[in-house]
């Protein structure tokens, strides 16, 4: 006998509302555990990739008797391909946001006399980059995300989570109205990713390529300076092209970047490998 449509609707807000719950819970506790040892970005990163783990464990245990895998984790071949598409479309945008400027002559690496720079600092740095990635997706493209996209529909979520996934940097440092509107264009190609491969690995892939690459550059990563590299970017024109303190993320640089992203995602080769817990949903 099928579902009554309030008991349905119902039932998505249990699960999407005790997803939320966890997660926040998660963070408060991660997060105080994690402060005194750790400084604000490993902090932020860490705390985010455990409660989001813990709240995806929890909810798909609870009603699908399922494993973390389930939420498009499984790795097989086509995962390999797609969280590589994802890292080159990333890193290779990360690429021409910061290099393209120079070669325009409107930007220049100089020396950061404050920071001479630290190889194994960006060996750690880039390890809990990865951690951050993988936690914004399992948080944002996991399964509260997937519950709604299988009851709400692909655009009714994509662009809602899309801008709780602004919302949730607008405390980062130096944030001001520019760098909160890429960051809702990352969050909805982040989601299209999502929909396009069905596993998490493309999203992954697209959002640790483009944070890792940035520090190299020698620019501010979402308002965080990281002095890793001995260099920095000199800008000679203002922060509607350069993001300003908040980094290349807040200029219109990268809205057309993010814009080309769009295009390089629908011309990818992407394998189609839906996750296992949307199948089912979409059964139901």
């Amino acid at each position: 006998m099928e579902e009554s449509r309030p008991k349905a609707w119902m039932s998505v807000a249990l699960r999407v509302g005790l997803f939320a719950f966890l997660e926040i819970v998660g963070l408060v506790i991660f997060a105080q555990v994690m402060m005194p040892v750790a400084g604000l970005l490993a902090t932020a990163a860490l705390a985010t990739f455990a409660a989001a783990a813990v709240a995806n464990a929890i909810t798909l245990r609870i009603w699908e008797r399922g494993r973390l895998a389930d939420i498009g984790m499984n790795w097989s071949g086509d995962s390999v391909r797609n969280l590589a598409l994802g890292f080159g479309g990333g890193a290779g945008a990360a690429l021409v946001v910061t290099l393209l400027p120079v070669a325009a002559r409107v930007s220049e690496f100089r020396p950061d006399p404050d920071n001479p720079g630290n190889w194994g600092s960006f060996a750690f740095l880039s390890l809990v980059l990865l951690f951050g990635a993988v936690g914004e997706e399992m948080l944002f493209r996991g399964y509260g995300f997937q519950v709604l996209v299988a009851n709400l529909g692909t655009f009714a979520t994509i662009v809602p989570v899309g801008i709780l996934f602004g919302l949730a940097h607008s405390d980062n440092q130096n944030s001001g109205w520019m760098g909160l509107s890429n960051t809702v264009l990352w969050g909805v190609l982040l989601g299209w990713a999502f929909v396009r491969s069905g596993d998490l690995w493309l999203p992954i892939g697209l959002h640790y390529g483009w944070n890792v690459i940035l520090p190299l550059a020698g620019v501010n990563l979402s308002g965080f300076k990281m002095g890793i590299t001995g260099y920095k970017m000199h800008w000679y024109v203002g922060a509607l092209w350069s993001g300003g303190e908040y980094g290349p993320e807040a200029s219109l640089l990268t809205t057309l970047i993010v814009g080309g992203l769009f295009v390089y995602l629908w011309r990818a080769p992407i394998r189609k490998q839906p996750a296992f817990l949307l199948r089912n949903l979409e059964e139901d």
